[in-house]
C-alpha cells in the first residue's frame, strides 16, 4: 500500500455533549485505523464560532487529523462523514514534505514563542 500523507479537519454539530462528541471523533480515528491508516496527530479543538452560519448553527465542535493512508481510506473515512448527520463539514487535504515540516513546527510550538514572550512581560 502507498502512503500518502493527509489533514482532515471536521466540524461537528454543536447540540452534542463533550461526551457525545469525543465519542463522535474516536469513531472516526477508529474508521482510519481499520482502513489501514497510520494516525500520527489528533487535536479536537472544541467547540469554537462558525465563520459563517451552517444549517442555521453559528457554532460546532472542531476536530484534526494528520495520517498517512491510501487514497482509498480517505474516500471511506468521507464516506462516513456524509453518513453520520452529526458531522457539518469536512476538509481533506494532501500534505507535502513542507506541510508536515510546518506542522511538526508547530505541534513543538515554535509558533506561539512570540506571544508568550509579550505576555511574560506584561504580567
Amino acid at each position: 500500500m502507498v502512503g500518502y500523507n493527509y489533514e482532515t479537519v471536521f466540524i461537528l454539530t454543536s447540540n452534542l455533549s463533550e461526551k457525545e462528541a469525543k465519542d463522535a471523533v474516536q469513531k472516526f480515528k477508529d474508521i482510519l485505523v481499520q482502513t489501514g491508516a497510520n494516525v500520527y496527530h489528533s487535536e479536537e479543538w472544541g467547540l469554537r464560532k462558525l465563520a459563517y452560519t451552517i444549517q442555521k448553527k453559528n457554532t460546532g465542535y472542531y476536530a484534526l487529523f494528520e495520517y498517512s493512508g491510501s487514497k482509498d481510506t480517505v474516500k471511506q473515512l468521507e464516506v462516513e462523514f456524509r453518513r453520520d448527520e452529526r458531522v457539518v463539514r469536512f476538509l481533506t487535504t494532501a500534505l507535502d514534505k513542507f506541510s508536515l515540516e510546518y506542522n511538526e513546527r508547530r505541534r513543538r510550538g515554535e509558533f506561539n514563542k512570540g506571544k508568550e514572550t509579550k505576555t511574560k512581560q506584561e504580567g
